[in-house]
């Protein structure tokens, strides 16, 4: 990089941004809705039904890529001609794809699932495909809730059981991003003050001539200590996730971590304050995620872990009005803070 790239990147930049998404990390949810099955020969009845799941999903570009484990068990019902009365236990994993949309996901998934039968069916089970189809809505950083329809068999001999579950769900994310980090403050070097001669008159005995010592001008080098912002990457509303606007101010600050490598950074994530003083706990934690995302970015660059240090503030520090919306904009966003150290020389008298 050029002297004049790293000016306009010391003059204040931004940042980039990672892809840490709102819906990333391990989950675990419970689910209750509605089971239809029937048997080859039986007619098509409803019951309740309720289970399990948990996964873990991660960002690969624009998708999140994701496996699933679940376990739902299904009521008994009672079909006809017979009546025969029963229900069915699923156990199975998926992968999962879908495309985060901000606080919303929809996914598809596809995998593998063991259906039993109870009751009147108990001899029927057997292992097949598990297709389903899905929302997902982050409305708080750990919480979610999730609807998704799916279908399940199982096949003996050739008896059929099929199973179409409409299922709602309640998860939790597990934050693994929302770690704090004990601020990191770059060493400050000491300023070298120059030396101030003292002059000393000799004096020689009785008839002897007294001589001073005339002073001299030489150049000394002193280090300046500058510090260092980059500013200018924001959020969406709600959201941790760096939007890709944001990729030119990585690669500047990233340049920057490589051209000093002894400058240590300082990462401090913002919100607005629309949600109110109640939501003091919930917009801390999210200034803190979206501190930790632009660290996640910076890692992945090539920028050591151990040089990073991140805070997050909330609300507390806004830098525009909080009453329009470009205000509110301006201030979901995260800051930089470094500082280098720069040659000066001065001319001094010894």
């Amino acid at each position: 990089m050029n002297k004049g790239i790293l000016a306009l990147a010391v003059a204040l930049s931004g940042i980039n941004a990672a892809q840490a998404g709102e819906f990333d990390g391990v989950w675990l949810g419970a689910r209750l809705g509605y089971n239809q099955s029937d048997l080859s020969g039986w007619d098509k009845q409803g019951a309740t039904a309720f289970g399990l799941a948990g996964g873990y999903n991660w960002n690969v570009e624009s998708f999140l890529l994701g496996v699933d484990g679940f376990a739902d068990l299904n009521g008994k019902a009672a079909h006809n001609p017979g009546p025969v009365n029963y229900g069915s236990r699923a156990l199975g994993f998926d992968g999962k794809i879908g495309v985060p949309m901000g606080d919303w996901l929809p996914y598809a998934k596809l995998g593998y699932v063991r259906t039993s039968g109870n009751g009147d069916a108990r001899q029927i089970s057997g292992g097949g495909a598990h297709l389903g189809l899905g929302a997902e809505y982050k409305f708080t950083p750990e919480l979610s809730v999730s609807g998704e329809y799916a279908r399940a068999n199982a096949t003996s001999g050739v008896t059929r059981l099929n199973n179409d579950n409409f299922m709602l769900g309640l998860n939790y994310y597990f934050d693994t991003n929302n770690i704090p980090y004990a601020p990191q403050i770059a060493p400050v070097a000491k300023r070298e003050l120059p030396k101030v001669p003292i002059e000393v008159p000799v004096v020689k005995e009785e008839s002897k001539v007294v001589v001073k010592e005339q002073p001299k001008e030489v150049w000394k080098t002193l280090l300046e200590d500058k510090p260092v912002t980059f500013t200018g990457v924001n959020f969406d509303t709600k959201s941790a996730k760096l939007l890709p606007a944001a990729d030119t101010r990585l690669d500047e600050v990233a340049e920057f971590a490589k051209l000093y490598p002894d400058a240590q950074l300082q990462i401090a994530g913002h919100t607005d304050f629309r949600a109110g003083k109640s939501k003091k706990a919930y917009n801390q934690k999210l200034s803190m995620r979206r501190a930790a995302a632009f660290k996640g970015a910076l890692v992945k660059k090539g920028v050591a872990a151990e040089r990073i240090s991140t805070q997050g503030f909330g609300f507390e520090q806004p830098v525009a009005d909080n009453n329009t919306e470009e205000g509110r904009a301006q201030n979901r966003r995260v800051e930089i803070r470094s500082g280098i150290r720069e040659e000066k020389k001065v001319r001094v008298t010894e």
